[in-house]
């Protein structure tokens, strides 16, 4: 069912997970979600899913920044973390020295126009 705006609202009831978090209080999140089914018994037929979670600290606040581990339980997680944050990390760094890098362009572009007027 579409709301205001076009969006829609609805849960797909055949793709349903819970969630568990576990953090160290101090560096990051892990998110478990075990996929369940409707009855909310667990579903074997899919895997469960580990996300990493963390914030980079920036002069304009902090950015959330999120990572799929590559993990089959807790442990697994926990040594996968690392790593793929530090990547998302690289990832958004480097998104964003592009869209300064662009905006820098059109700012640019925007003052050659102005002066040639």
């Amino acid at each position: 069912m579409k709301g205001k705006g076009g969006i829609t609202f609805q849960v797909d009831r055949n793709n349903l997970y819970r969630e568990e978090a576990y953090t160290d209080l101090q560096s990051a999140t892990i998110r478990k979600l075990t996929p369940i089914k409707l009855d909310q018994t667990e579903d074997p037929s899919r895997k469960t899913i580990y996300i990493g979670h963390a914030e980079l600290i920036s002069p304009q606040g902090p950015v959330p920044i999120q990572a799929d581990l590559l993990a089959t339980n807790l442990e697994e997680a926990i040594v996968a973390l690392p790593l793929a944050m530090e990547k998302a990390a690289h990832e958004v760094r480097d998104e964003y020295n592009k869209m300064v890098e662009q905006q820098k362009q059109q700012h640019q572009a925007q003052s050659k126009v102005i002066k040639s007027s």
